[in-house]
């Protein structure tokens, strides 16, 4: 007959993902005639809990490349940007959030640069797209069953008899190598 136990352990209990797609401007320092190019670089983040929801504070930095003056000279322009983002991620029903959780944050989409266009009055309007994950680790119960009955131990018999040591030193060629 066997009884349950219950585990108490670190697991993932909650976890969600999220696609972001952001419009920002930026205003370069001569007339832009074609955008040669925009990267995004040096992603950083970091999750936390904020009430019944997540937060991820992060930041990258986008290069715009452009030509002006009739595409005869490029330049690069260049902006931090900042987000905080929000997710109300749904936790398992027996998860116990009021001890210590750990938020952990995955890009699951880098972010990138998906539309660049060049306005009026020098302003450059762009499109970064990015998706993160969330995962909430916290602690969980698990039940077990434990069986009652020990299995027997096994007698092992491993003893060398000097019947057995004659024939292990008959059988050793001493001038093998």
């Amino acid at each position: 007959m066997s009884s349950y136990k219950e585990i108490v352990t670190k697991a993932v209990v909650g976890k969600g993902k999220k696609y972001f797609k952001n419009t920002y401007t930026l205003e370069a320092t001569n007339k832009p005639s074609t955008v040669l190019g925009c990267w995004v670089i040096n992603h950083k983040f970091k999750g936390y809990k904020s009430g019944e929801q997540i937060g991820v504070d992060g930041s990258y930095d986008v290069n715009i490349w452009y030509s002006y003056e009739n595409d005869s000279k490029t330049t690069v322009i260049n902006k931090q940007i900042k987000y905080n983002d929000i997710f109300n991620v749904k936790v398992k029903e027996e998860a116990d959030l009021t001890g210590d959780t750990d938020i952990i944050v995955r890009t699951l989409k880098q972010p990138t640069c998906s539309k660049v266009d060049i306005g009026e009055d020098n302003i450059i309007t762009f499109d970064i797209e990015k998706e993160l994950g969330v995962e909430i680790v916290g602690e969980t119960k698990m039940k077990i069953a434990i069986e009652e009955d020990e299995e027997p131990w096994e007698d092992l018999n491993n003893e060398i008899t000097d019947d057995i040591e004659s024939e292990i030193d008959k059988n050793v060629k001493e001038d093998f190598i």
